[in-house]
């Protein structure tokens, strides 16, 4: 666990080289995401902090994000308001001064780089955004600003664990024979058949079928640690009306 700025985050090791880091709840006191608790300004103030201390400097940017598997090239920051942002679940860059981020409680943050090339990315990869194509958009973003596929580092933040996501035949169908080594049956509700989704394998699977140079996961279940990550599902499950988001964010400093 590293330190800066007052506020704590994880790295991972395969992006020794790249400033970045994954932020969490700290026990709910920090809340990153527009549309959360908190005010705008304060959050906007928070994500700021985040951002210089990955990279001193730095200017956070992040899209509104919508579950889509649309990639922002982005040479250039924009206000980071509540309203406003460009709408996208992806982020590519090769300008330095830059912090690109996205905001997750349960869904798979992935942060990417090659150092060589001078290109990072950051998608919100949600099952809708890994299926549509979100990370292989990423990737090919990338390319387009001169990343070599076999060079590019990606490593998953906190994430919702299989045994915490539990899913209906509903849910089920939208994945096809390739998709079933990532359901495993859970106990029957309702009469009703449940199995357990590994996003976060679905996540790798993606990623390796990609040919990409390196793949890490920090392994960290969001739902079942409150005292370091917000999770949509766990307060959903309690009927709580709002919920906090974590930050992931990585930078060319």
């Amino acid at each position: 666990m590293a330190e800066a700025s007052g506020l704590q985050f994880e790295r991972a090791a395969g992006l020794s080289d790249v400033a970045h880091g994954f932020f969490g709840s700290a026990g709910g006191r920090d809340q990153y995401g527009f549309g959360g608790p908190g005010d705008p300004a304060a959050i906007a103030g928070l994500r700021a902090r985040a951002a210089h201390a990955i990279a001193p400097g730095a200017v956070p940017v992040l899209p509104h994000q919508t579950h889509s598997s649309d990639v922002l090239t982005v040479t250039q920051a924009w206000p980071d308001e509540a309203e406003g942002r460009p709408r996208g679940d992806a982020l590519v860059t090769a300008q330095r001064g830059l912090a690109l981020g996205v905001v997750t409680a349960d869904c798979g943050p992935v942060l990417l780089a090659d150092p060589s090339a001078g290109v990072i990315g950051a998608a919100h990869a949600g099952w809708r955004g890994a299926h549509g194509g979100v990370l292989a958009h990423t990737i090919a973003a990338m390319e387009a600003l001169g990343a070599q596929r076999n060079a590019i580092t990606a490593a998953i933040g906190p994430t919702i664990a299989q045994l915490s996501y539990e899913v209906d035949a509903a849910f089920k169908a939208h994945f096809g024979p390739r998709e079933e080594a990532h359901f495993r049956p859970a106990p029957e509700r309702a009469g009703k058949a449940r199995w357990h989704f590994d996003l976060p394998g679905y996540i790798r699977a993606i990623l390796a079928r990609e040919r990409i140079g390196e793949i890490f996961d920090c392994a960290r279940d969001t739902y079942s640690n409150p005292e370091r990550y917000h999770s949509y599902r766990r307060v959903s499950q309690v009927e709580e009306p709002v919920y906090g988001r974590q930050i992931s964010l990585i930078s060319l400093g």
